[in-house]
Order: C-alpha cells, then sequence, then structure tokens
C-alpha cells in the first residue's frame, strides 16, 4: 500500500524550513565572532566618552589645611618663630587656594592659657590682615577646652587635585580594532600629570575671580577719551598723530 504525504509539497517545504535553520545559526555564529570587537572603556546613555577628560577625569575636593600654635599660658602673644609660621601659612594658603577660601581661627574657651591664647589669635588675625586677607574672609571662633592648655588652630579649605588611575586596562587588541575609537588608557597619562603639576586645584573647577581694577588709570583714559586726547602710550600717539597730520 503506498503512503501520501498529507502536506503539499512537503519535501520542497521541508528543504525550505532547513534553510531557514541554517541560515538563522550562521548568522548567529558570525554576530557572536563579531561580538569582541565592540567598543570598551566608559559609556553613558549608550555613547562612548572620547574626551579623556571624561573618560579619565580628575577628581578636585577640598581637604582642611590646618596650623596648630601651642601657647603658653605667660605668653606675650606669638612669638617669632610662631608669627613666622602664620605668614608662611598665610602665603600658602593664598598660593595654593587663590584667596578663596577663608580661614578660621580657633581659639580655646575654658584653657588655663584662654587669655594668652586670646590675645595670640587677634595677633594672628592682624598678621593675615597685613598679608592682603580681608576681614570678611577671616572669622574668630573659641572651641571648649576646659582645664588644659589648647592650641590655637588656623585651618582652612584647601582644593585637592585626586589623579586616575592609569595603565590598568588593556582589554583592547590595538593590531586588530574595526572602531576607530580611542583605546581605554588613551589621554589617562596626559590627565594624571596635569592632575600632579597643577599648583592651584581650583583653577581646574573654573576661573579665578576677578581682582580689583586700576580706577586712577581707568579714569585717566576716561579724560583723555572726552578731551578727545590719544589714549594709547606714547609712541603709539606719536604715531597717530603722524598720520593724521600727513607727515
Amino acid at each position: 500500500m503506498q503512503m501520501k504525504s498529507t502536506s503539499a509539497g512537503g519535501p520542497k517545504r521541508l528543504r525550505t524550513d532547513m534553510g531557514r535553520i541554517v541560515t538563522i545559526a550562521l548568522l548567529s555564529m558570525v554576530a557572536g565572532g563579531c561580538q569582541h570587537d565592540g567598543v570598551t572603556g566608559p559609556q553613558v546613555a549608550g555613547w562612548t566618552l572620547v574626551d579623556p577628560e571624561q573618560r579619565h577625569p580628575i577628581l578636585v575636593s577640598q581637604q582642611p589645611a590646618t596650623l596648630s600654635l601651642h601657647i603658653s599660658r605667660n605668653a606675650d602673644g606669638l612669638t617669632p618663630a610662631q608669627r613666622a609660621r602664620v605668614l608662611e601659612f598665610s602665603s600658602r594658603s593664598r598660593a595654593s587656594d587663590a584667596g578663596n577660601s577663608r580661614i578660621v581661627i580657633s581659639a580655646p574657651s575654658g584653657a588655663s592659657n584662654e587669655s594668652a591664647s586670646m590675645q595670640a589669635a587677634d595677633e594672628a588675625r592682624k598678621l593675615l590682615i597685613d598679608t592682603g586677607y580681608s576681614e570678611t574672609n577671616i572669622a574668630v571662633e573659641a572651641y571648649p577646652a576646659y582645664g588644659r592648655d589648647a592650641p590655637v588652630r588656623l585651618s582652612y579649605m584647601r582644593y585637592v587635585a585626586e589623579a586616575p588611575n592609569c595603565g590598568q586596562d588593556w582589554s583592547e587588541n590595538l593590531a586588530r580594532t574595526y572602531q576607530n575609537t580611542p583605546y581605554p588608557n588613551m589621554g589617562c597619562a596626559a590627565q594624571r600629570n596635569l592632575a600632579v603639576m597643577v599648583a592651584n586645584p581650583a583653577d581646574l573647577l573654573g576661573p579665578r575671580t576677578m581682582t580689583s581694577r586700576d580706577s586712577n588709570r581707568r579714569d585717566d583714559m576716561y579724560e583723555k577719551y572726552v578731551k578727545g586726547k590719544a589714549v594709547g602710550a606714547a609712541a603709539e600717539a606719536q604715531t597717530v598723530q603722524s598720520v593724521t597730520s600727513g607727515q
């Protein structure tokens, strides 16, 4: 007895289905083989970070810098050595912070050397003003220290740059890449050197505050402008006069 196929075009349809299965399997293998060539490194919202400043950021934070001065209960203000330390501390704070942070002078309250410490704190405040700090950038406060000699502390928040760690990611084969994107460690050394060498880490956050203008010079130039005189340098003024007179 001869058996008949119950579906139309059975052998032909079977071959077509098998061909589709083989094609899908081959595409999966090709996709899996190319997966290792994908972009590596930090990504944000699906986009690869190409800029080294974003891939290897420099972290800038503030940390306290403190100077402790031990004042004797019979002391009459600061000693010459302590005055020198205050001046050095003020110079270092202005160089590393550009005067953006205020200095806090903390004197002990209730200590056996309270009176001498208060006098030393006031002298330190005057020294800071003499070095260029304004009174609004200096704060004097008391802290409890009962029954013992305690130091006078000068402190401010200094900016610190934390350099990125480099040379740890060699996951990408530089001899076989098809993405034309920076490799993981590219630009990291430059970022690390910048963080180590920068004199004032606050400059990495934004521009410094402007200094006060030279009002005398500005008024002088404006007076010349009103009178129609040359406002440039002397040599430039002579050149302008020679050109206008036709010489």
